[in-house]
């Protein structure tokens, strides 16, 4: 049995650790760890520079948003197998990373006895999700009470909000740039800098332009 090689990318140090430990408890699994990630910048250091057949990734990296890092490891990568592991339970975030190319999702908030046929689902050709998580909205009464793992919205939960332009407009509101010049810089109107202002506040709970600013750098949102 060959052996396979794995990159495990998360910035919570205790966990890659706890992980490492877990797989070396299965030694029938055969697996080798081939380097920790801690970005997204490391994820594609590690996987240019050497060979490895899978990947465990959480979404919230600090570099860049781990949904977006998935379709440049699929088309770069292509034999790849791509499992976001993370604490983002929500369907949305299921669906989209599957759809993104991920081979597999699985729940930090499940059991470490899921790991084993995680990965030889993967290494089958076979999609994994844990268990207990859904592709599409779960019945009502799997989502009284449900939010996803994390009682405080954090600032990954919160970026997922913004549109990309949005995000734009966010940034030059910081800067503390109007209308007008904003839609100067992104040659738009006037008028729709003003929705996305309108659209930006009611996404994020804020009343004003002060306020706005404030809760964009509290969250480092910009």
């Amino acid at each position: 049995m060959e052996i396979t090689r794995l990159v495990i990318a998360d910035v919570e140090r205790l966990f890659t650790e706890g992980i490492t430990c877990i797989i070396n408890r299965h030694p029938e699994l055969n697996i080798s760890i081939a380097g920790l990630a801690r970005s997204a910048e490391d994820i594609f250091e590690l996987v240019e520079n050497q060979s490895v057949d899978i990947i465990f990734m959480e979404l919230n990296l600090p570099d860049e948003n781990g949904l977006s890092v998935i379709p440049r490891l699929r088309k770069q990568f292509p034999d790849l197998k791509i499992c976001v592991m993370s604490s983002y339970t929500d369907f949305k975030f299921v669906k989209e990373a599957l759809q993104n190319g991920a081979d597999g999702y699985y729940s930090k908030l499940n059991s470490s006895d899921e790991l084993s046929q995680c990965v030889l689902d993967l290494l089958e050709g076979k999609t994994f999700i844990s268990k207990g998580l859904h592709i599409t909205p779960p019945p009502r009464r799997l989502q009284n009470g449900n939010n996803g793992g994390h009682k405080i919205e954090d600032r990954f939960l919160i970026r997922q909000k913004l549109t990309k332009r949005e995000h734009e407009v966010l940034g030059l509101i910081a800067k503390a740039m109007n209308n007008k010049e904003i839609a100067g810089e992104l040659y738009i109107s006037d008028q729709t800098v003003g929705v996305h202002r309108k659209n930006i506040m009611r996404k994020l709970g804020v009343r004003n332009t002060v306020n706005l600013i404030k809760f964009a750098l509290d969250h480092q949102l910009v």
